[in-house]
């Protein structure tokens, strides 16, 4: 399956993380399961995928508030991240977006813009040995207002030096796609895992 590369020069890529360069979905939702089972508290699959591109904390303050907890959001937070990367060993990345980046890599600067915190980011893409490509991370640190809100894509602009229009994102979820067009900058929706699967069957 190829990504569909809306026409006209951009002058650079800007790249969610999980779900997006890497296959990270399902070994964060194990690594969410494993960390909220410790406080009763449920989090549908359907729910996690909805809320694709919120920061760590968000979704904690927030199930908190849904299911009348007290979890502790940082420490709760950490245990999570700590879940995930112990599965990073089987972390790969998509092959759909790798093309794009090899692609162009070197001709234009290149950012990741993800709800995820920097040491989850920089530990996946190490992991995948794609760090290198990427000019700068912006990450749930840099950032107040999440995904859908434009910010974190219009700071990724910002430090590239790059105007929005001329910016292309590459993201996974509604919430990506809401925030690329709110910077107004053009986007590529990158399939799920499911998508991609059920894609590869029906071209057998």
């Amino acid at each position: 399956m190829k990504l569909k590369i809306p026409a006209g020069v951009f002058a650079a890529y800007l790249f969610d993380c999980d779900g997006t360069i890497v296959d990270s979905m399902p070994l964060h939702y194990i690594a969410w399961k494993t960390a909220l089972a410790e406080w009763s508290c449920p989090f549908p699959e359907e729910l996690f995928y909805a809320w694709g591109g919120k920061r760590v904390d968000e979704i904690i303050s927030t199930l908190n508030k849904m299911h009348n907890l007290a979890m502790p959001v940082e420490e709760v937070g950490i245990h999570k991240e700590n879940l995930y990367f112990n599965l990073l060993p089987q972390l790969k990345a998509i092959p759909e977006v790798l093309e794009p980046i090899e692609a162009q890599y070197g001709r234009i600067p290149f950012a990741v813009v993800s709800g995820g915190r920097r040491e989850s980011v920089v530990r996946s893409l190490t992991t995948v040995g794609l760090l290198d490509r990427f000019q700068t991370i912006v990450g749930a640190e840099d950032y107040v207002h999440s995904k859908p809100a434009p910010d974190a894509f219009l700071i990724a602009a910002q430090r590239l030096g790059v105007a929005p229009k001329e910016c292309l994102v590459f993201e996974d979820t509604s919430l990506g796609i809401q925030a690329a067009t709110a910077a107004g900058m053009a986007s590529v929706l990158v399939p799920s895992a499911r998508e991609r699967a059920l894609e590869n069957m029906g071209s057998r």
